[in-house]
């Protein structure tokens, strides 16, 4: 479940993670109140039956005896959010599921719902903030396993997956757990999915790939797919892998998995493919690699080939959208000019959440992206500070513009070092697909500056450009929201791999 009642929660990481839900809680209060003409002026509440009966439903308190718990464990929140609460349950008709994620007895609804299903399902390595999970979900699978080692990717897959129960979210190192995977798998996998990290790469004729100490987890990846032994496996990785994919490809044949006393191979392939192909409005090259295991090989007639061949048939279809696309239609803000205001909820620069001015259909990639739904709350779309050289530099540039432009020769604080910082500073066009979004972008965003605002690219303006749908919110501070999004795989690419591997299961 979401919430933990307040009796369990000891860590220090338990209680960030509760409150930071009861500030989104909050959040999502005031803004439909916003959005509904509701008087919305928080203060004392008197708790009743009703709330908490609530209370309970949601997970946060076990009986009306711990509300004294949680008095002393929000302090000055509490107050706010019993009020919010009150809010909620006068005007459930306005709220529709907004608030659902947020209460555990409605996410058991759902896994209920969910584990009835007959869906393929899908094992998540490495799952981030879960973008390519739900490009899977999207294509019609469930998750039976995710897994990752960022506690601020954890959290954020936990809310926004609330047909996965939060206990099969697991964050710990793989290395821990990959001995007894099947403690936490015990069912038939159809898929593994996943993008492990491999930070050392070798020439064919040196030291492979899995020997490489600096790709121990991509040998634990491995490791894990020899023990689940999945009818496909789906593996995700940076350009740079290309030097190695054919040791990968050697790796994938070594593995001998045994399910029912029978042995299993796998026959595997890879491809360079781009996102921009797969009508996301971002050029994003990602080596895939896509391995069958050799009696769905034989049984369906279909090799990696086939699969890739069809992937690129899709894709020679697809409409192409540019990053104006993705940055139409959303709320123009201000840089915030003063430091350590990331943090800070402004009008002017930007909400964790906050009221959409606009549906979230209004074109046709954003149809595309949110799936036709329209969207009532914006999530994650909050100006980066600028000082004031950067603010200089960023409003003296034009689209496609870079560091080495003379018209901020005179004030680029890097300009001895251009050899290598040319892209530090680079302002996007509006008419091409986005350049690559990074995870760098936790650290500055000063290559990725809005082609016509005085700013760089929000978190929600790059999760559009990933394809993640506008009501996925992304936890934890916001310099890391940049960090989630950058490390994603982009919702439409892994959807369109889904769909064409689930016609072979």
């Amino acid at each position: 479940m979401i919430f933990k009642s307040v009796n369990q929660i000891h860590s220090k990481a338990d209680k960030a993670f509760f409150e930071e839900l009861i500030g989104v809680y909050c959040k999502i209060v005031r803004e439909v109140c916003n959005i509904h003409s509701l008087e919305y002026k928080p203060c004392p509440t008197e708790v009743t039956e009703a709330i908490t009966s609530e209370l309970v439903s949601m997970g946060i308190i076990d009986d009306k005896e711990q509300l004294e718990q949680l008095k002393k464990l929000l302090k000055g929140e509490y107050h706010t959010f019993i009020y919010g609460v009150n809010k909620y349950l006068d005007n459930k008709e306005k709220f529709g599921e907004l608030l659902n994620k947020l209460n555990n007895s409605e996410r058991a609804r759902l896994q209920k719902k969910t584990a009835k299903s007959n869906k393929p399902q899908i094992v998540d390595f490495f799952a981030g903030a879960g973008g390519l999970s739900l490009g899977f979900i999207h294509s019609g699978y469930r998750v039976k396993f995710a897994n990752d080692f960022e506690e601020v990717c954890v959290n954020t897959y936990r809310y926004n997956h609330p047909e996965v129960p939060s206990e099969n979210i697991l964050k710990e190192d793989i290395r821990k757990i990959v001995d007894n995977i099947t403690d936490y798998v015990s069912s038939d996998v159809d898929v593994v999915i996943g993008g492990p990290p491999c930070q050392g790469f070798s020439s064919a004729n040196q030291q492979r790939i899995i020997d490489d100490p600096r790709n121990e987890l991509y040998k634990y990846y491995l490791k894990a797919v020899e023990k689940l032994v999945p009818k496909f496996v789906v593996m995700e990785n940076v350009r740079g892998m290309l030097s190695v994919a054919d040791q990968v490809v050697e790796d994938y044949r070594a593995i001998v998995g045994i399910k029912d006393g029978i042995e299993y191979t796998y026959d595997i392939r890879y491809e360079l493919l781009n996102s921009a192909d797969f009508s996301v409005a971002q050029s994003r090259e990602r080596l895939i690699y896509i391995a069958i295991r050799n009696d769905v090989i034989a049984d369906k007639n279909i090799t990696p080939l086939d699969i890739f061949e069809q992937i690129k048939d899709v894709c020679r279809h697809n409409k192409r959208f540019n990053l104006s696309d993705a940055l139409a239609y959303i709320k123009p803000l201000e840089a915030p000019r003063e430091k350590n205001a990331n943090e800070i909820d402004s009008e002017t620069t930007g909400k964790k959440i906050d009221t959409n001015c606009h549906t979230g259909n209004e074109n046709a990639y954003l149809r595309l992206i949110n799936g036709g739904r329209e969207i009532p709350l914006l999530y994650n779309h909050k100006a980066r500070y600028v000082n004031d050289i950067n603010y200089e530099i960023y409003k003296t540039l034009r689209p496609g513009e870079d560091a080495s432009d003379e018209k901020i020769a005179d004030i680029m604080p890097y300009k001895h070092r251009l050899h290598c910082f040319k892209d530090k500073y680079y302002k996007l066009i509006p008419d091409k697909p986005s350049r690559t979004i990074t995870a760098h972008l936790r650290m500055d965003c000063h290559s990725h500056i809005h082609p016509s605002q005085v700013r760089a690219l929000t978190p929600r303006e790059a999760a559009r450009c990933q394809s993640f749908p506008d009501d996925y919110l992304f936890l934890g501070a916001y310099l890391k929201t940049y960090m989630e999004i950058g490390n994603a795989v982009p919702c439409l690419m892994s959807k369109t791999i889904a769909g064409i591997i689930k016609k072979y299961l």
